[in-house]
């Protein structure tokens, strides 16, 4: 292996460890992350906010305050320093007044003269005192002498005491001439003003993403086989045009449906018009075996056609309102039990849930027809949380092959020894019980059942 093909190796492998590295720190991030468009936006304008604010925040106290209050902190000991020196060049101002006239006069300090042995012991030093640092460097360079200073005693006054070769010299100054004290103001604006503008940005954020909420709203109650009155398209642009959209395939969608039923419904009335014509007919010739076998024919034939309608028809038309399953449940027992089966009912969970009542009930009592054809204990449970609605109906009949239990809710499949073979039906009790459930955001899976047969659990959402 040449040294060229042992560089590309090298950097192939530690391109691939730095891959997994982002990748599993990405993934810990996510799980950081709140998951709603609503929090990641306001992430998104408070983190940049706060960033800029830090950072301009630092910069000021760093360079303008810090540098503002040194070169102050200088002049306010440079003026304390000159007057030394004028007190040790001119013995002559006994009393020193000539020297605290000019002190006060011309440099804004406050200065009288003190007993040697005044000198107070040093006090603790406050926490983080810029202006205590900065003076105490000052006169440190500057005087080169004892001194004392009491930068927290007075509010609007600095106190410093420096000892003299006979005399401790006692200075008052102003704290705005030692202290750049506008720092304090700056902050509470740059704070006060980046909080009002939050509060207004957080308020229009919210009437932005209400649309969106909107929109997602309507789009469940759809796939839910509900209504949505009051939706209308509202928002950004780009917002009314998703909830334009959304409509325009709501209608298409439900115009398709309309189409569909209304073909089928000229179709079966037709096709019921020529059976009518048979039946009178077969009335008219009267009794004979041949005639009860037609009758029996047309008959088959009235029960497919009405199937057929039922299965094209669907739950259009019907308007979900809140239903007691409980007791829709009882009644398909009570039903199973007229024609001779043995069933039980239990449900668990506030029964009240918003569903089309009549095509829900349909596909409950074909899934209950159907384990009562081929079993001969039916047990039907209903259990309801904040999300789902599950209903199962196990039964201790034959059951379905797993391998077919899809292949069953096509449309008029009939399996040879299959458990929805219906005599003289359609194959179409399945399909029309899963075309219901998807049609209320649910669906319908077979399983085994503990019963010893089929277990159906239809799911939709509450």
């Amino acid at each position: 292996m040449s040294t060229l093909d042992t560089g590309l190796t090298i950097i192939r492998n530690a391109s691939q460890r730095v891959s997994k590295a982002n990748g599993w720190m990405g993934n810990a991030f996510k799980g950081w992350m709140p998951t709603g468009l609503y929090a990641r936006a306001l992430l998104i304008m408070i983190v940049p906010m706060v960033m800029l604010q830090t950072v301009v925040a630092f910069v000021f106290m760093e360079r303008h305050w810090n540098t503002v209050t040194r070169h102050l902190s200088a002049a306010v000991v440079a003026d304390i320093a000159g007057l030394i020196d004028i007190y040790k060049t001119f013995p002559q101002d006994k009393d020193r007044t000539q020297l605290k006239r000019i002190a006060q006069q011309r440099l804004g300090l406050v200065i009288d003269f003190l007993p040697p042995g005044d000198m107070p012991s040093p006090g603790p030093k406050p926490f983080f005192s810029l202006l205590d640092q900065s003076l105490s460097g000052q006169i440190s360079r500057q005087v080169s002498r004892p001194f004392w200073i009491d930068t927290v005693g007075k509010s609007n006054l600095v106190e410093i005491r420096i000892q003299l070769d006979d005399a401790v010299m006692r200075v008052f100054a102003q704290r705005s001439r030692a202290y750049a004290s506008q720092s304090e103001i700056f902050i509470f604006w740059m704070l006060g003003t980046s909080s009002i503008l939050l509060i207004v940005a957080v308020l229009f954020l919210r009437n932005q993403i209400k649309p969106i909420l909107r929109l997602a709203d309507a789009a469940e109650s759809f796939g839910k086989g509900r209504e949505e009155p009051n939706f209308r398209p509202r928002g950004a642009r780009e917002v009314r045009r998703a909830a334009q959209a959304f409509l325009e395939m709501k209608a298409r969608v439900e115009r398709s449906i309309e189409q569909r039923t209304a073909m089928l419904a000229g179709v079966s009335h037709d096709l019921r018009t020529i059976l009518t014509r048979f039946k009178l007919e077969l009335a008219l010739i009267g009794d004979s075996p041949e005639v009860d076998g037609m009758r029996k024919d047309v008959d088959e034939m009235s029960g497919m056609l009405e199937a057929y309608l039922a299965f094209a028809r669907g739950d259009s038309g019907e308007v979900a309102q809140p239903t007691d399953m409980a007791m829709a449940l009882e009644e398909l027992r009570s039903d199973a039990e007229r024609h001779g089966h043995v069933a039980t009912v239990t449900f668990h969970g506030l029964p009240v849930v918003t569903v089309k009542p009549a095509a829900f009930k349909r596909c409950i009592a074909n899934l209950v027809t159907n384990a009562a054809r081929y079993a001969k204990t039916v047990a039907i449970t209903g259990h309801r949380d904040h999300r789902y609605l599950t209903v199962t109906i196990d039964d201790d009949g034959p059951g379905i092959p797993a391998d077919m239990r899809e292949e069953v809710f096509k449309p008029f499949l009939r399996l040879d020894d299959a458990r929805n073979q219906d005599e003289g039906g359609t194959g179409l009790g399945l399909a029309i019980a899963r075309d219901i459930a998807r049609s209320h955001g649910g669906d319908i899976t077979l399983s085994d059942s503990p019963m010893g047969g089929l277990r159906a659990a239809v799911r939709v959402p509450v």
